[in-house]
C-alpha cells in the first residue's frame, strides 16, 4: 500500500484487519494515525513513520503480530494507550517503564511494591493506560517537559500525592480516577481542562484548588470524591460538567469567584448535602447568584470575607 501526498490523516479503523497487507509507505503529508488505523494488520512486518506524524492513536497497531520494527520520529508527541499493544516491537521492550523518544508509553511487566517512578527529563507527554491499575505505583515525579497527561494515564494507581507541573495543559479523561489514596494534588495554572472523571473515586482527596487557567470541568470530573471538604472555583471556568461534583458530600465550602455564574450541566452538584456547603460567591454577585437556576438550590450563599 503506497498513500498517496494527498493524504493528512489516515482515519480510525482506516486498515483494521487487512491480514494480507506486507508494506505501506506513509507520506511525509501524514500528521496523524487514528485509533486502530492498522489494528491486526499480522502481515506487516514493519513501518517507517514519517517525520511529519504527531499522533499515533489507541491500538492504531495493535495485534499486528508480525510487527518487530517500527520507526517512531521525534515529531510524535502523543501516543495512545495500547498503540504497539500484542506486537513483537512491544514485546522486546524491556521490563520496567517504556519510553518511544518523548513519550512515556507504558510499564511493562510486574511493578514492585511501593514504587516511586521519575520520569526522565525531555518527556513531553504520557500515554493513555500508562500505569493504569499499577497499585504499587505511591510516588511520580513529573517533569517540566510534560505538557499531556492521557486518558487513564494513572487510573487505578496507589499514589498518595501528585504535583502536576505548570507545563501541563491538559488532564485527560479518566486520567486519576478511581486513585483512593490520593490525598493531595497540586494542579498547575497552565491547566486549561480537567477531563471526563479526571478524578472520579478518589475520596481520600480533602481538598481542590483550580487555578485559573481552567476554562472546564469535565463531566463527573469530581464525582465520588467524598473525602473533599473544599472546592476553589477560579473565575476563569465557564462550563461544568454533568455530576462534575455528585456526591461529594464531606463539601462544606464551595468557593466560586466568577463575576458571572459558569454554565453548570444537570447534576453538577448532585448529592451534596447543601443544609451544610457554604457558597462563598463575591459581595457584588449574591444577586446574580441566587437568580442563576443553577445556584438556586444552595441554602448558604455568602459574600466573600
Amino acid at each position: 500500500m503506497t498513500i498517496p501526498s494527498t493524504v493528512t490523516e489516515i482515519c480510525d479503523w482506516a486498515f483494521s484487519g487487512c491480514r494480507g497487507l506486507t508494506s505501506v509507505t506513509i507520506p511525509n503529508s501524514v500528521t496523524s494515525i487514528g485509533d486502530g488505523a492498522f489494528y491486526k494488520c499480522s502481515g506487516l512486518t514493519s513501518v517507517t513513520i514519517p517525520n511529519s506524524v504527531t499522533f499515533i492513536g489507541e491500538e492504531a497497531f495493535s495485534g499486528c503480530t508480525g510487527l518487530t520494527s517500527v520507526t517512531i520520529p521525534n515529531s510524535v508527541t502523543s501516543i495512545g494507550g495500547y498503540a504497539f499493544y500484542d506486537t513483537p516491537f512491544y514485546n522486546n521492550q524491556p521490563d520496567g517503564v517504556v519510553y518511544i523518544n518523548r513519550v512515556l508509553y507504558t510499564y511493562k511487566g510486574k511493578m514492585p511494591h511501593n514504587t516511586a517512578i521519575s520520569i526522565k527529563e525531555g518527556t513531553v507527554s504520557i500515554s493513555g493506560f500508562a500505569f493504569r491499575g499499577c497499585s504499587s505505583l505511591t510516588s511520580v515525579t513529573i517533569p517540566n517537559s510534560v505538557t499531556r497527561i492521557d486518558t487513564y494515564a494513572f487510573s487505578g494507581c496507589g499514589l498518595i500525592s501528585v504535583t502536576i507541573p505548570d507545563t501541563v495543559t491538559e488532564i485527560g479523561d479518566w486520567a486519576f480516577s478511581d486513585c483512593s489514596g490520593l490525598t493531595s494534588m497540586t494542579i498547575s495554572n497552565a491547566v486549561t481542562s480537567i477531563g471526563y472523571q479526571a478524578f472520579y473515586g478518589c475520596y481520600s482527596l480533602t481538598s481542590v484548588t483550580i487555578p485559573n487557567s481552567v476554562t472546564s470541568i469535565g463531566t463527573e470530573a469530581f464525582s465520588e470524591c467524598s473525602g473533599l471538604t473544599s472546592v476553589t472555583i477560579p473565575n476563569s471556568v465557564t462550563s461544568i460538567g454533568k455530576y462534575a461534583f455528585e456526591d461529594c458530600n464531606g463539601l462544606t465550602s464551595l468557593y466560586a469567584y466568577p463575576q458571572v455564574p459558569p454554565v453548570c450541566s444537570d447534576g453538577a452538584f448532585d448529592g451534596i448535602d447543601k443544609s451544610i456547603c457554604k457558597l462563598y460567591v463575591p459581595n457584588n454577585c449574591i444577586a446574580v447568584y441566587q437568580a442563576a437556576e443553577q445556584w438556586k438550590e444552595f441554602y448558604n450563599i455568602l459574600p466573600q470575607r
